[in-house]
Formats: C-alpha cells, structure tokens, sequence
C-alpha cells in the first residue's frame, strides 16, 4: 500500500535526515521567516523545493490546481487566507506564481464539457480565461494558454489588498514562471517584453 512507503520513508527521515539537520529544525521550531511566496499548481510532478533548491522555511507554498489566485474579494478562501497571511503577517518579500506544461486544468479550460460531472473543478475554471476553445489542443497553444494563465493570475494578485498595499510602499515583487516538465527549465516572464523568458537571460 501507498502509505506504507510514505511511512518507511519517515522512518527514513527520522534516522538519516533529521539528524544531520537538527539545527535547522530545531531554529524552525521557534518561528518562521520565509524568503517567498510561491504559488503553483498541486500537480503531483511538481516539487517547489526540489525545483528551487531551497531547505526548509525558505519558501511559503500555495499548492492549487491551475496555480489560480481567484481575485479579491470574488473567492474569500484558502488562496486568498495564504496569500494575506504570508504578504501581510509574514511580510514576504516575494511572490511567485508558476505554472507548469502538461497541466490538466489548462487541458479542461479549452474542453470544459470534459469536467461537466466535476461541479467545483469546473466552476474554478472560471477564473481562467480562454479566448477560444480546442478540445483538441496542441503542445503549442497549452503552452501559450499556461502562460497567458500566469499573466492573468498575476493581474488577480494585484487586486488583493495587502498585496497592492505592498506594492504601493515599494517592499513586494511579483513573478510569473512556468515549468517545463520534460526539459526541466523554467521560463520568466518579462513586463519589459511581454514575453516568458528563459531565466538564463535574467
């Protein structure tokens, strides 16, 4: 069974890993000072920290299918407590919102008949936006809807009041990303261009 690997593998963390990290865990105890806010998709393929090489307590994560951040006050709810909490309470210095390739909910945005007997998945669907519809989509054209989602959950981001306080005094950056699964890179979008860009050029 599934949650007996999961279990060998806290006994492994608990004899191997913990160990050798025992300071950190034992600094983590005490609080929490996250460098970003990372929200992305709850997509099983996707680690964040693995992805950004990051240890514990760098990264605040927001795992939502679609990586979608419903725009304030539309959805009051689990995103919307995260991302107030992490730019109001721990007062993050970063926000990142990544999207990947492959991404299923992207897949159900251009067939929305497909998801027709999944009442709440379809009704998220609405806060992404989908000028024409493919039930047939090319690798192409996901990749140019994922993308156009990040921009679009940047621009719901914005609208939340302590993201937008943040803003206004100068101390927040917002970032748009998509991960490309098989390669294993990431693009960036660039407000100067309009355009996702590969992070070696940043």
């Amino acid at each position: 069974m599934p949650v007996e690997k999961f279990l060998r593998g806290i006994s492994r963390f608990q004899k191997d890993i913990y160990p050798e990290h025992q300071d950190l865990f034992e600094r983590l105890a005490l609080g929490q000072r996250p460098e970003a806010l990372f929200i992305t998709c709850a997509d099983s393929r996707i680690d964040p920290c693995l992805l950004t090489q990051t240890k514990p307590g760098e990264l605040f994560i927001c795992r939502v299918i679609g990586n979608v951040v419903p725009p304030y006050p539309d959805a009051i709810g689990g995103v919307s407590a995260t991302i107030e909490y992490a730019v109001g309470v721990l007062r993050v210095p970063e926000v990142i919102v990544c999207g990947h390739t492959d991404c299923g909910v992207m897949r159900g945005a251009l067939d929305p008949e497909a998801l027709q007997t999944y009442p709440s998945v379809s009704a998220w669907l609405r806060y992404v936006r989908v000028e024409r519809r493919e039930p047939k989509p090319t690798a192409e054209s996901l990749l140019g809807l994922t993308e156009d989602n990040v921009v679009a959950q940047l621009r719901h981001l914005r609208s939340h009041p302590t993201v937008a306080a943040r803003l206004e005094q100068g101390d927040l950056a917002l970032h748009g990303w998509i991960y490309h699964i098989g390669p294993g890179i990431v693009t960036a979008y660039s407000e100067a261009s309009q355009r996702f860009e590969t992070t070696a050029s940043f």
